[in-house]
């Protein structure tokens, strides 16, 4: 009866209970369940088509200088994006409590300056097109061109009419004069007839062009911009997941980085697509130091090497059982 026991001990050794999962299958097995909740989790993302800013319809049959300054308003504080950086949380000069007209003549009066602008409405047309050909001092790195996006470019690309309702609103808004002449070479904009089939909006080919087509670029140090008005992005994925990353993404007020304000939009989870957004993520969790690569992949390393060491340990403790229990084979065979 012992000898019956310790065999079936030697087996129960030797082929182990069901249940008992290698480890490297466990690994495996946890990974395709990762794969399958991120993969659940970015369709639930709204599938939202991607739009382009919308132009203002202007009837300049029907244009004054005070709804042209009006227009303005609305321009410098929403489809410009201007005051996105123009406030007073120090990133960029605080426009609206400026009298603009004044500060255009000290800029062209400042020994520094190297533009062409000779007087308010040139200097602001300039700033706007071309921001790094003047950098007021206190903003900016010296010898780096301007984190401000030219805004008659993509993403914002401001009109000649837009931006010359821009340049008449900071010309009047302090009580001066608007020298801005009202547009009227153009026609009145007539509304287009209605599309029923609409296109699929089209994903930006990579990362690179996600970034720069949603102007991430404008605040944030990633790809070749060193702007600090947003926390830097090139080192993100050393310190932070692909769930923070997204998440700050789609929810950018759930955690505020220290020291910066929140005046990241938060309507992104609406403009882009999910593709876009998941190639967004990749490559922010894949912009690393090559400190912390190797680190981890010396980590990984490490992991492959003591779970293959342990599975050769387990193998030769079940031989050696095996060998150990054939003499108590022979021996019963015997009685």
């Amino acid at each position: 009866m012992n000898l019956e026991k310790t065999q079936e001990r030697n087996v129960d050794e030797i082929i182990p209970e069901q249940g008992g999962i290698p480890n490297i299958v466990k690994v495996i097995s946890f990974m395709i369940a990762m794969v399958l909740v991120f993969t659940g989790i970015a369709n639930l993302l709204p599938q939202v088509e991607g739009e382009a800013p919308k132009d203002i319809k202007v009837d300049l049959g029907a244009l004054t200088m005070d709804s042209y300054i009006a227009l303005g308003e609305t321009l410098f504080k929403g489809k410009g994006t201007c005051t996105l950086c123009h406030n007073n949380m120090g990133r960029a000069p605080d426009i609206p409590v400026m009298d603009m007209e004044a500060t255009a003549v000290e800029r062209l009066n400042d020994p520094d300056y190297k533009g062409v602008a000779k007087d308010s409405e040139t200097y602001f047309r300039e700033s706007m097109v071309d921001p790094s050909v003047y950098i007021v001092s206190g903003y900016g790195k010296p010898g780096e061109p301007s984190t401000m996006p030219a805004i008659d470019k993509a993403p914002i690309s401001l009109s000649e009419i837009e931006m010359g309702a821009i340049i008449a609103y900071l010309q009047a808004k302090d009580g001066g004069q608007p020298s801005v002449e009202l547009p009227t070479d153009a026609p009145a904009v007539e509304p287009k007839p209605a599309v029923v089939a609409v296109a699929p909006a089209k994903a930006a080919g990579s990362a690179e062009d996600v970034l720069a087509k949603y102007a991430c670029t404008a605040c944030h140090a990633v790809l070749d911009s060193p702007s600090t008005i947003g926390p830097e992005l090139k080192l993100l994925g050393a310190r932070s997941s692909r769930e923070e990353i997204r998440q700050s993404i789609i929810n950018p007020s759930a955690v505020i980085a220290p020291g910066y304000p929140p005046i990241m939009p938060g309507d992104f989870a609406e403009k882009m697509l999910v593709k876009e957004l998941e190639m967004v993520v990749d490559f922010l969790a894949a912009s690393k130091d090559e400190n912390v690569i190797e680190q981890e992949q010396q980590l990984t390393e490490e992991v492959v090497t003591e779970e293959a060491a342990t599975e050769q340990v387990v193998t030769e403790d079940a031989v050696t059982d095996q060998l150990h229990a054939e003499p108590l084979d022979t021996e019963q065979k015997g009685e």
